[in-house]
């Protein structure tokens, strides 16, 4: 079934089109046309939608049928949108560009862009000789279907001591292994959060945590993070007594895209809330083996959790590499039955294969894990160099792990500047990316996880254009990327 969006519903999505920076002296249909790319550029507006006919958009615009006719031209000329005549318009992207295997429309040519949209690692060195280990213990598991919904035992067994090691005893059976942590928070909504459920979630946070909520046809709620100061911790409890969610999502360890570290007093008291108000805590602890100046850390939140509140959710992608697609869910043991059996009307199990490489990265985490702060340090400090020297109008607090700062630009200006960068090769995550409603316009997540010689040269080419945004005479647009 094709998917419609009426002229009011555009309309409300196109906002203020015609008044928009850089855009005044432009002819109506022109400022329409590059608002509806701008729409498409950074997601509001999918791929494939049918837009509304042009006397509709006419009205719920007041303007003429003319100015919405010649902008419907000006997006078929430029490959945004495929009409037929007595069927519709279509919204789509020009040719030379193709559907990645995220899903997502990508240009064919990346060769010279740096790709800041994606906060993740290159593969460490010990992948290799760990595959080469995986591969000679397969033949053990060769005898069997292969077929394991909540994990082979070696790795359940391996992650659960990771969990007591940090203070929270955990057995093998409280462990399910997923495909990632996307997936791991996919059958944690599945589970937990019916059709319209109320969900309360940080903002900014993670865009691929509202997509799954999204997915789950959720009621979010939000409560903001102040960009210097982290969790206002009264605003937090009070949101959940208020709104008392079915469940709370929350990013404690290096915030994604923050950086902020929540403290333990206030985990405390986020436990005891959420089992007043009812409330299943999901915790995501992507990022929990990389601080990097040394600074103890705190308890997790599941030692606080007394009543099954508390699911902690984790993975492998930031500390070792995201193409080895493991990840995990830590809960009570008859909720990981449950997930299990949700599992196997999904993907059945995790490959054999991977789960295997993962049991012998984890027995090296001590050197793997230690090498990787390190190196994350060295690259955070000279994007931070960088950005200072750069962009010091810019704001932002250096984040003491993780593997991303979050900027305040000098004007609402994220997703423009987002999409000039492209022109000069550099890819970004607008700062509309992280949210629900379209602001966080003066915001940029900048991930340091690229090496340093490319984050030094990503700032200078995002300079080299910050100042051409104020004297912009033509609108841009740009296609939508994975951002993870």
């Amino acid at each position: 079934m094709t998917t419609s969006v009426r002229g009011d519903q555009l309309a409300r999505l196109l906002g203020r089109w015609h008044a928009l920076p850089g855009r005044r002296r432009s002819p109506d249909y022109a400022a329409l046309a590059a608002a509806v790319r701008g729409l498409l550029s950074d997601g509001r507006l999918a791929l494939g939608v049918r837009l509304p006919a042009e006397r509709e958009l006419a009205e719920a615009l007041a303007v003429s049928r003319t100015t919405v006719s010649a902008a419907y031209r000006n997006l078929r000329e430029t490959g945004h949108l495929t009409s037929r005549r007595g069927a519709g318009s279509w919204t789509t992207l020009p040719h030379g560009h193709r559907v990645a295997t995220s899903g997502l429309w990508t240009p064919d040519d990346d060769l010279d862009m740096i790709d800041l949209g994606v906060a993740a690692s290159a593969a460490p060195v010990e992948l290799v000789p760990a595959a080469r280990a995986a591969a000679d213990d397969l033949p053990r598991y060769l005898g069997s279907a292969g077929y394991h919904p909540t994990g082979l035992p070696e790795l359940r067994a391996a992650v659960a001591e990771a969990y007591s090691v940090r203070g929270v005893p955990t057995s093998a059976e409280q462990i399910l292994v997923t495909s990632g942590t996307q997936q791991a928070l996919d059958l944690v909504l599945r589970l937990s959060v019916p059709v319209g459920a109320p969900v309360l979630v940080e903002t900014p946070t993670y865009p691929n945590a509202l997509a799954a909520l999204a997915a789950r046809r959720a009621r979010i709620s939000t409560h903001g993070l102040d960009a210097e100061a982290g969790w206002d911790g009264e605003m937090l409890l009070g949101a959940l007594r208020q709104t008392r969610p079915r469940m709370t999502y929350v990013i404690p360890e290096f915030h994604n895209p923050t950086g902020h570290l929540m403290p333990a007093s206030l985990r405390e008291r986020l436990v005891a809330t959420a089992h007043a108000t009812g409330t299943e805590l999901v915790v995501d602890e992507s990022f929990v083996d990389l601080p990097l100046d040394g600074a103890q850390m705190p308890p997790p939140v599941a030692v606080f959790d007394r009543h099954s509140r508390v699911t902690s959710i984790g993975g492998m992608s930031k500390a070792y590499w995201g193409g080895l697609r493991i990840g995990w869910v830590r809960a009570s043991a008859p909720v990981v039955q449950r997930l299990a059996a949700i599992r196997v009307g999904v993907d059945m199990a995790s490959p054999v294969l991977e789960q295997l490489v993962a049991v012998h990265l984890l027995r090296l985490s001590a050197e793997i894990v230690t090498a990787r702060r390190a190196q994350l340090r060295f690259r955070r400090d000279a994007l931070v160099a960088e950005l200072r020297v750069r962009l010091p109008e810019w704001r932002f607090v250096t984040p003491a792990g993780g593997v991303t700062l979050w900027a305040e630009l000098d004007g609402p200006i994220s997703s423009a500047l987002s999409r000039a960068a492209e022109d000069v090769g550099v890819r970004l995550a607008p700062g509309p990316r992280f949210g629900l409603d379209g602001t966080l316009e003066r915001f940029l997540r900048l991930p340091f996880t690229l090496p340093a010689d490319d984050l030094v040269e990503a700032v200078r080419r995002i300079a080299s254009v910050r100042h051409d945004l104020d004297h912009a005479t033509a609108p841009s647009w740009r296609t939508p990327a994975v951002i993870a």
